[in-house]
């Protein structure tokens, strides 16, 4: 399935439709999480870019949680056939999925449901039911840190990386646990429709707008006492000066710190080093400029601090897998039809 939205006019315009697969002992909190995520973003015009509906492997009725309530479910399998996205939430009564690997006639059955080229996205121990499905054979997968080793064991034929956050292969997405399907969420709308509307999800969910991918689930170091000095006047201090070069030595001076404790401490408190999360904020404000701004290509690698557009190009590259033209013709036309739709110019 392509990355790209879809542009329609505005006589035709259909919202992206993901469908959340609500199965037995799944976790209320990883079920609200697409519903969160996708329920916000919306055009220029106000129509909300996706629909969001929950279905059952079952005809309408009570589906089990971990707690001690049930939810109702409106909408049986035949809703799968419908979806742009299917993304599947954690449940803790997988059953044969989850100890031999292999779906229940039911679930198979629902699962066949849906169409080729459909986006599959999993939440946590989700990716047992696309594993499952093999729908993941050959490919990259993530899950809970606690449970990617017998995930593994279980399923020979998937590379599974234990230590990321999320793993977008394209037409099937995985996530770790629980904050995690917030982060893949907010990534699938910021790849379909661009980062100025997915921060704007993420500001009014009162989440970090973009957690890189790569990043780590846990980090192995105690979480440091909240007595100790932190490194967030360092970043404050960076984000305002990223178009300048910024050395490592800079933003420990700002904390009165050795470079050796500054970047001990700014892995505990981000999990990654200094440099990879420079590089992820210029990344971000060069996507930020690209759709928002008609700067030259080399005016936003200068604005950004990356320097060069060769610079730039590489890091963009490696980051999104798309040139910054590129970038810039996919989400730039989409904010020029909301425009134009809307009269404004």
């Amino acid at each position: 399935m392509s990355s790209e939205p879809e542009h329609r006019t505005p006589s035709d315009f259909r919202p992206h439709r993901v469908v959340v697969l609500a199965l037995d002992g799944l976790l209320p909190f990883e079920l609200g999480i697409p519903h969160r995520i996708f329920g916000r973003p919306k055009d220029a015009r106000g129509r909300h870019l996706y629909e969001v509906v929950t279905c059952s492997i079952r005809p309408p009725g009570p589906v089990r949680t971990d707690a001690d309530f049930a939810i109702q479910v409106e909408h049986g399998p035949e809703a799968l056939a419908t979806a742009d996205t299917v993304i599947i939430p954690a449940s803790y009564e997988l059953g044969p999925v989850f100890e031999e690997g292999v779906l229940t006639d039911e679930l198979a059955a629902a699962f066949a449901r849906i169409r080729p080229g459909t986006r599959l996205a999993s939440i946590c121990t989700g990716v047992y039911v696309l594993a499952a499905a093999g729908r993941l054979d050959g490919r990259p997968a993530t899950t809970h840190w606690a449970d990617a080793e017998r995930f593994q064991r279980l399923f020979p034929r998937i590379e599974v990386d234990a230590d990321v956050l999320f793993i977008d292969d394209g037409d099937v997405l995985t996530s770790a646990g629980v904050a995690a399907g917030i982060d893949l969420c907010l990534h699938m709308v910021r790849r379909d429709h661009g980062t100025a509307i997915a921060t704007e999800v993420a500001r009014r969910t009162v989440v970090p707008p973009h957690r890189d991918g790569g990043q780590a689930q846990y980090i192995h170091r105690p979480v440091p006492d909240p007595q100790q000095s932190s490194t967030t006047t360092a970043r404050a201090w960076a984000l305002g000066r990223l178009h300048e070069p910024i050395q490592l030595r800079d933003m420990a001076d700002q904390e009165s710190m050795s470079v050796r404790t500054f970047t001990r401490r700014f892995r505990e408190e981000v999990g990654s080093s200094p440099g990879q999360w420079l590089t992820q904020q210029r990344v971000e404000r060069a996507r930020h400029l690209l759709e928002s701004t008609d700067l030259s290509v080399d005016q936003v690698a200068d604005a950004a601090g990356f320097g060069t557009a060769q610079s730039m190009r590489q890091h963009l590259q490696a980051a999104l897998g798309v040139t910054p033209t590129s970038y810039r013709r996919t989400f730039r036309a989409a904010g020029k039809a909301d425009r134009q739709v809307t009269g404004r110019t």
